[in-house]
């Protein structure tokens, strides 16, 4: 590119290098020797070569490519879980994800998430919810998020119908069983789906989306198992609520989930949540949790139940955390948690440490 820039002010400049050497016959009509100001062409060509040569440069770079950012993760799962009758052995296991993300617009966003990793295959893995794919990556999921008319529009594969709920838990899970407040099935299961949402600015905020399990069956047919999902919620400078309804059809027998979160959250370091959640069969499952600032971390209590479930005798759950952050990129989380069985209650002790870069 820079012989041919070089080249190409050559070829402009030397029509007027040779126009001073050839004889000129001055006329009234005519543009005199004295008339032409050689250095003042010269800068007027080197400028409009300059601006060329950045043009140029630019279309080379791509359109959009500064647009573009990417983001990792990765997580560690160290520890053991004690089932009953024989101790645990501790296991070690790890989870690795990568987001690529372009804007076109400045107000519209592509967004690809690819994952990795074996944190699938053991009691810990269960308990944490780790993504494991064997130790390759997989293509987890291709959105794309725009403005229209108001709202704010996702749509794509991996997309679930809540992905634009505003939601109000505040609960800091250390656990998968304890996430979402313990309202697990809001978005229910489709892998596919386009959703919604609008801010109307006082607080208030609405949600909703339609699901497809598209890989198998299509999607607007009578073979497709679809999902619904609405949401309204309010957020209010110390507490927040949201109300969820989700018709899954993926689940048995097409079920109806009415999902509940609240929030509370003062001035002082700590926040206090719950969750409740109920089905069409009148199951039901709730989470209390708390989370406050605790030296140079902070400490999360929660307490709740497993699942779904008519009678929670034997489906109770505790867990206690301490999480702090060692630098911007690295925060190392150790808890505990016990879960009750008709037999001896499980137990686990786990330690993550997780990086973003």
């Amino acid at each position: 590119m820079r012989k041919f820039m070089k080249l190409f002010k050559s070829l402009l400049v030397a029509p007027a290098t040779l126009g001073l050497l050839a004889p000129m016959s001055a006329t009234a009509n005519e543009v005199t020797i004295n008339d032409f100001n050689p250095a003042e062409e010269l800068a007027i060509t080197n400028s409009r070569v300059d601006g060329l040569e950045a043009r140029l440069n630019n279309f080379e770079a791509g359109s959009f490519s500064e647009t573009t950012s990417a983001s990792f993760g990765s997580t560690f799962y160290v520890g053991s879980v004690d089932e009953g009758a024989d101790d645990g052995a501790t296991t070690f296991t790890y989870d690795f994800s990568l987001g690529l993300s372009t804007s076109f617009t400045g107000e519209d966003s592509l967004d690809v998430a690819i994952i990795g990793g074996n944190a699938n295959t053991t009691s810990v893995d269960t308990a944490m919810g780790g993504d494991g794919t064997g130790d390759h990556l997989d293509l987890d999921g291709v959105s794309y998020t725009f403005p229209l008319g108001g709202f704010t529009v996702i749509a794509g594969d991996g997309v679930g119908v809540d992905d634009l709920n505003s939601g109000a838990c505040a609960y800091s899970a250390f656990t998968d069983v304890a996430g979402d407040c313990g309202t697990p099935s809001i978005g229910g299961a489709a892998d596919s789906a386009v959703a919604a949402s609008y801010d109307f600015g006082n607080g208030f905020t609405a949600a909703g989306g339609i699901g497809f399990d598209s890989e198998d069956t299509g999607i607007l047919n009578d073979e497709d198992a679809s999902t619904i999902g609405l949401e309204v919620a309010y957020a209010a400078d110390t507490y927040a609520v949201s109300l969820a309804y989700t018709d899954d059809d993926e689940a048995a027998g097409d079920t109806t989930y009415y999902s509940l979160q609240a929030s509370y959250t003062p001035d002082a370091p700590y926040s206090v949540s719950a969750g409740y959640e109920q089905d069409d069969d009148e199951a039901t499952s709730y989470l209390l949790g708390l989370t406050t600032e605790v030296g140079p971390g902070s400490l999360s209590v929660g307490y709740g139940t497993q699942s779904l479930a008519d009678d929670h005798d034997d489906n109770m759950f505790y867990e206690v955390s301490y999480s702090y952050a060692v630098n911007d990129g690295m925060t190392v989380t150790p808890g505990m948690f016990v879960a009750e069985t008709a037999g001896d209650d499980a137990m686990g002790l786990i330690v993550t440490t997780s990086f973003s870069f």
